[in-house]
């Protein structure tokens, strides 16, 4: 028998088969990539006794008038930012006003954490249905962010029990508040979110999978309805005892529920034995912690957030100049990492967040989509990018898509593709 007329045999294939079936369904189910829904680019935290009907909008005209105050033109925002005052730049500030005008947050949590502190039960309990009644209306009449929900205390046995009335509380009259007239809802809001704190045991996200799996029964409700963020705040949520990445366990551990992981900037760098004084989002232990994390999290659809600055851009001109040029700094350090969200907790902070990513996604159009361009029609061109490399590229005008950096219309004429087809590449 010649060489080339040497093949597998029937058996052989067949143990191919038999060896990795299982493994093709763990990966399927592990790894299930990007779920194609939008990215909110921050997540802004308001204490529970301060979240009002008119909290969105307020944030919003305080985030204008810091904006016209301190930077009313193109040529004074570059002076806060220590950037070119050139016409890119006159775009964005341009996009930045109409964005605070528009929709000044794209993720709101209402936070009965750290933020709200230990209160009476009674109260905690009346500012849960509170909030639940507020999410409700303004999801009713179309005010509400796109994302929106609580995070509750964690799961250790200190507060515990409150953090879980105070989630049964919310998610039940959300529930009941969110039907016609008033009466029982089918399903709860689209762009709910819960945030899990200060994990530390993967077992304290089983524990939350099983109240909601609970909840979602008795309320005949569809399965893995919920979803939850974790706050990877802890030096446990990184590495535990055992020498294991516990947030991978973590995301394990969610059972499919698992929709972001937030690093925690303060809690994690105190737990690191950082003073208070070089506690930042730049800090070498933030910089390790969010490494593992980005790992952990690759293809199994879970996203990222940072953290965010305590610098607050209050006062005088020039001390606001200085705080927007150090949070402008940290969000495009943060973005250039892979970390498309963060947290936002002044309103204030929302020029130069929506500065930092209209930049980002604006100046990097043109070339992002004439590669892309390059890539369908196999041109080549200067760089001979892969199938994985369109799906970043993808996925970045995507992404400036969602937020209101680029325009449908300018990116399909740049690459000659629409929406759907950017999604099919992206792999969404």
């Amino acid at each position: 028998m010649s060489q080339a007329q040497v093949s597998f045999s029937s058996a052989a294939r067949e143990a191919v088969e038999a060896l990795l079936t299982s493994v093709d369904a763990d990966l399927a189910r592990r790894f299930p990539g990007d779920s194609g829904t939008r990215q909110p680019v921050h997540t802004v935290y308001v204490p529970a006794d301060a979240f009002g009907a008119d909290t969105v909008r307020s944030w919003g005209d305080e985030a204008l008038a810091a904006f016209d105050r301190h930077a009313g033109t193109p040529a004074q925002l570059a002076e806060a930012l220590g950037v070119p005052a050139d016409e890119l730049l006159a775009d964005v500030h341009a996009r930045v006003r109409a964005k605070l005008e528009r929709e000044p947050i794209e993720d709101l949590r209402i936070d009965f954490e750290d933020g709200y502190g230990p209160r009476p039960d009674a109260e905690e309990d009346a500012a849960a249905v509170r909030a639940a009644r507020l999410v409700a209306a303004a999801v009713a009449d179309g005010t509400a962010p796109p994302y929106i929900g609580i995070r509750i205390k964690c799961m250790e046995a200190a507060v515990r029990d409150r953090g879980i009335r105070t989630l049964e509380l919310f998610l039940a009259t959300l529930l009941a508040e969110g039907g016609p007239d008033g009466g029982p809802a089918s399903d709860l809001p689209s762009g709910l979110v819960l945030t899990l704190p200060k994990v530390t045991y993967a077992a304290q996200v089983t524990a939350l999978v099983r109240l909601l799996e609970d909840f979602e029964r008795r309320a005949g409700l569809p399965e893995k309805r919920i979803g939850f963020e974790i706050q990877i705040e802890t030096t446990q949520a990184i590495l535990g005892p055992d020498g294991r990445a516990t947030v991978a366990l973590m995301i394990e551990a969610a059972e499919g529920r698992a929709t972001g992981l937030h690093y925690g900037t303060f809690d994690y760098s105190a737990s690191c034995g950082v003073s208070a004084a070089y506690q930042s989002m730049d800090h070498p232990v933030a910089d390790h912690a969010k490494a593992v994390m980005q790992v952990a999290a690759a293809g199994t659809g879970v996203r990222l957030s940072d953290g965010s600055t305590n610098v607050i851009p209050t006062g005088p001109t020039e001390q606001v100049h200085a705080a927007w040029k150090l949070h402008h700094g940290l969000v495009r350090r943060s973005l250039a990492r892979a970390y498309y969200q963060g947290w936002d907790m002044h309103p204030a902070h929302l020029p130069t967040r929506y500065a930092a990513v209209y930049a980002f996604y604006r100046e990097g159009l043109a070339a992002a989509a004439a590669r892309l361009a390059a890539y369908v029609a196999k041109a080549g061109g200067d760089v001979m990018d892969e199938p994985a490399t369109a799906r970043a590229l993808s996925g970045y005008l995507l992404r400036g898509l969602d937020c209101g950096a680029v325009d449908l219309a300018e990116v399909t004429a740049l690459t000659g593709l629409d929406r759907a087809a950017l999604d099919t590449l992206a792999g969404r």
